[in-house]
């Protein structure tokens, strides 16, 4: 229960040190009296958007896999099932937070004209939050289309230290010209300010975590501060000292259990460095020191600082590409060596199709963090979880045939009650993925008419 007070903390109250601002969650404390204090509730409870990109699509988007319901259930509406080797059966835990969307279509990942043809992988990533056909070209004329992430913070995002945040996992530094003529931009990023922007995206935890707390205001300072490894709340110990003293007892166990967050990530991304430091022989030999060389480790760091700044309100946006198309990283925590692209090249051969799906598995399955993660992060009387609307999706169905029809889509949490979870909707036949996120972002109040190649909207209640 939020108690109201007539002493409150602007909800921008920074603890400030040498090189070093922290931003707070939201507290009780932030609550003034009157209309005053329904702004500051109304403010604090905008919906946050996370965009969730795969690549490679899904096995259940194979004929036969479809048949073995591997994606989409064999039910719609509430009273559905997941097969044990459906991905989404390790989210089971978080079905009142679960919309799965079968059959829609991403067409304008698919070759227009010949030169195009083959190209798929290279095109996909850029079309996903566009839905936008990419232009085939290597050269700076890039033109594709402004993604869904990038509309909505320029509605919903302006009064954020960070209007949005773009992460990766993979090395997407890769400059100039891909394969089949394409620009690199377009493999790389899936968040574009307009349709010949792309945004550059995060892989480095510590690149990260020093945007959010602003830790050395110059490269020198920085590189200081690490030296001496203390803790970036070192920096800053009379300020918390001061700011508890304002706090109720509420709001000292959650300011407190935040602090302890902070310097956890934090105390994670020292030993990844300090392991990394020197290392002359690395799984990913190219990776920055604060990159985990395990998949799992990297994508549960990035889930983190992301619910840190979401929870600090420094951003309200957020997309996050958590692969590479094309690219042969084999991942031996999920149970098989295979290289992720050959095993999304299957040939319809049903236990190559099964040990790929042993893949998609593992990297579905790290959701589950992020989403236990955002349920235990509250905000007033909600949780995280309940106040954001996560899109997860592949602009590719069956990676075995580059197929971009009836593609995997899910929506995550509970959008400040506009999704309500626990349902299965399938799309008719040849229905855009476009209508689905047109339909979403008018819900969460983004007043848009069309998006990309959305033929009309598509209800997301059963």
């Amino acid at each position: 229960m939020v108690l109201i007070s007539g002493k409150h903390l602007p909800r921008r109250r920074f603890l400030r040190g040498i090189g070093a601002t922290v931003a707070l969650p939201f507290l009780d404390a932030m609550v003034p009296v009157g209309r005053l204090g329904s702004a500051v509730l109304a403010k604090a409870s905008q919906t946050r958007l996370v965009c969730i990109e795969e690549v490679h699509g899904l096995p259940g988007c194979n004929e036969w896999g479809a048949t073995r319901h591997l994606f989409a259930p064999e039910t719609v509406g509430r009273d559905f099932d997941l097969v044990d080797d459906n991905p989404f059966k390790l989210l089971e835990s978080f079905r009142d937070h679960l919309t799965i969307i079968s059959n829609t279509d991403v067409r304008m990942a698919e070759a227009f004209a010949p030169p195009e043809i083959g190209g798929d992988h290279f095109r996909s990533s850029s079309v996903f939050l566009t839905q936008s056909h990419p232009k085939q070209t290597q050269g700076s004329d890039l033109f594709v289309g402004t993604s869904l992430d990038q509309l909505y913070a320029r509605r919903f995002g302006q009064n954020t230290p960070l209007p949005s945040m773009q992460f990766c996992i993979e090395n997407l530094d890769q400059a100039g010209g891909c394969t089949y003529n394409y620009s690199c931009a377009y493999t790389d990023s899936i968040s574009w300010a307009s349709p010949s922007e792309p945004l550059p995206m995060i892989r480095d935890p510590r690149i990260a975590f020093d945007m959010l707390f602003g830790a050395g205001g110059s490269p020198e300072e920085r590189a200081d501060r690490r030296a001496t490894r203390k803790s970036i709340l070192d920096w800053i110990l009379t300020d918390v000292a001061e700011v508890r003293k304002e706090l109720g007892a509420v709001d000292q166990r959650r300011f407190d259990r935040y602090l302890d967050n902070v310097r956890e990530v934090e105390r994670r991304i020292q030993l990844v460095e300090r392991r990394n430091d020197g290392v002359e022989s690395r799984e990913l030999p190219d990776a920055p020191p604060g990159v985990p060389d395990s998949f799992s480790e990297h994508m549960r760091l990035m889930f983190d600082l992301q619910v840190l700044a979401m929870e600090t309100d420094m951003t309200r946006v957020i997309s996050f590409k958590t692969g590479r198309d094309a690219q042969n990283r084999v991942f031996p925590e999920s149970g098989t060596n295979r290289p992720f692209h050959p095993a999304s090249h299957h040939g319809d051969d049903e236990e190559r199709i099964m040990d790929f799906n042993t893949i998609c598995k593992y990297r579905v399955g790290q959701l589950a963090y992020f989403l236990e993660r955002l349920q235990g992060t509250m905000e007033g009387e909600d949780s995280l979880l309940d106040k954001t609307a996560i899109i997860w999706g592949s602009p590719m169905a069956d990676g075995n045939i580059h197929n971009h029809r009836r593609c995997p889509l899910a929506l995550l949490g509970g959008a400040d009650g506009y999704l309500r979870g626990n349902l299965h909707l399938k799309a008719a036949d040849g229905t855009p993925m476009a209508n689905v996120m047109l339909s979403l972002m008018q819900g969460l109040g983004l007043e848009i008419e069309s998006f990309g190649d959305s033929s009309g909207t598509f209800s997301l209640s059963a």
